[in-house]
């Protein structure tokens, strides 16, 4: 049987209104999938069978990124992302300092670490040079989040490894289809960001402070990232295919050998793993909603509604990334939603794997940084910003996001388009 498409929009808009009253998102998720099988026409036992299902296909992404959390926990723990970052802006000097926080943000997100996390390493850094400068918090925060949106959409992140997966795709070809529109996000980013630098609230001298600690170097930080990423990349060039289950770790553990902290891999490999526990703990709240849509008639009528507005219907790819970014405040769980949702149709129209897979993960950024998800409210914890003013950024991020995918959009139906 197949769940009504009303059923189907009803369980996800309970979830989201759970979400927005401040209910644990993944119980409203889970919670929100069951009332949308019952309602839909399943009895409980359906129901239940179709959420376990759901649950049960986004195993693998669980797995990689429980993985990925080796490489981001050691990269934060030997303190070489805090390396990385600084030398990016010192390069580029206080001319370029806006680029240099977007590029550092954007880097740390694209070698693997969780977008919030990227953003809080930048951001201490981003506030001692904004200070120097006075740039206003608002132009330094916009810096921060466009770069870490840039980077995400080709990292081996949560929500690039959940389309893959989807798709069917390799990770590291979703990775580099992206890159021409993570480009073009960093430069809208420094051009909005550099419009606002007089706009808002001042930072104030206690809210700076720089970095003393003691920091690997350059070579030795970067060493572990590439070295994950070469891994990705070999079955782009060769027949064999090192999976992120094993290409990710490995970068993680040559990271703690050549900064000297072998000693302290236990305590590294714990807080990478306290840091993707929220992650995975959401992908499978995520996955039970996700199967109740995908036995639903969501597909069909979407497709339907396409049609009668004379809508290409390969537009369901950039579309369905944004709508389910929107609804859930996440470019994790709106990857994941749309493109196990919707991945046949996408490539039904005319889309190969990786161009769907792309599309859909720059549609999943546009909406992530809305106030009923977590990076909303990280992120102003990071500049210390008045909640009126991370109001006032958000329009400038969703314009970001919707360069990315108008651009990602153009960039994959030219180049990797099947018809």
């Amino acid at each position: 049987m197949e769940v009504t498409t009303f059923g189907a929009l009803f369980g996800l808009f309970i979830g989201i209104i759970l979400i927005i009253k401040k209910f644990q998102p993944v119980y409203s998720l889970m919670l929100g999938a069951f009332i949308g099988g019952v309602v839909g026409g399943a009895n409980i036992s359906q129901t239940v069978d179709f959420m376990i299902l759901g649950a049960k296909d986004i195993s693998p992404s669980i797995l990689r990124v429980l993985a990925s959390g080796v490489l981001a926990g050691c990269l934060i723990k030997t303190g070489a992302i805090d390396k990385i970052s600084e030398e990016i802006i010192r390069l580029l000097g206080t001319k370029k300092s806006i680029l240099g926080i977007a590029l550092s943000t954007m880097i740390l997100a694209a070698v693997g670490v969780n977008l919030d996390v990227a953003i809080i390493t930048v951001a201490p850094i981003g506030l001692y040079i904004g200070k120097k400068l006075k740039y206003s918090k608002m132009a330094i925060l916009l810096a921060l989040a466009g770069g870490g949106k840039a980077g995400n959409i080709i990292s081996p992140n949560p929500n690039t490894l959940a389309v893959a997966n989807n798709f069917n795709v390799e990770l590291s070809s979703v990775m580099i289809a992206n890159l021409i529109p993570a480009i073009c996000g960093i430069l809208i980013t420094v051009f909005m960001a550099k419009l606002i630098i007089n706009k808002g609230s001042e930072i104030e001298i206690n809210e700076c402070e720089k970095n003393n600690k003691k920091l690997p170097s350059l070579s030795s930080s970067l060493i572990g990232p590439l070295v994950s990423i070469g891994l990705l990349f070999v079955g782009n060039v060769s027949s064999i295919v090192i999976d992120p289950i094993i290409a990710l770790p490995i970068g993680g553990i040559v990271t703690v050998i050549v900064t000297g902290n072998i000693k302290r891999t236990s305590e590294y490999l714990s807080y990478g793993l306290s840091q993707m526990q929220g992650v995975c703990i959401l992908l499978i709240g995520t996955g039970t909603l996700a199967g109740i849509i995908q036995m639903s008639e969501l597909q069909q009528s979407t497709i339907s509604l396409l049609e009668i507005l004379n809508i290409p219907q390969f537009l369901l790819a950039p579309i369905s990334g944004m709508l389910m970014s929107l609804a859930t405040a996440s470019s994790t769980a709106g990857a994941t939603i749309a493109s196990s949702t919707f991945s046949k149709a996408i490539i039904d129209s005319g889309l190969s794997t990786i161009a769907g897979a792309s599309i859909v993960n720059a549609g999943s950024s546009v909406f992530e940084q809305l106030p009923h998800g977590s990076l909303f409210h990280t992120s102003a914890k990071s500049v210390n910003i008045d909640i009126t003013e991370r109001f006032k950024l958000i329009p400038y991020e969703m314009l970001v996001g919707i360069v990315m995918t108008v651009v990602s959009t153009i960039v994959q139906l030219t180049v990797f388009k099947t018809i």
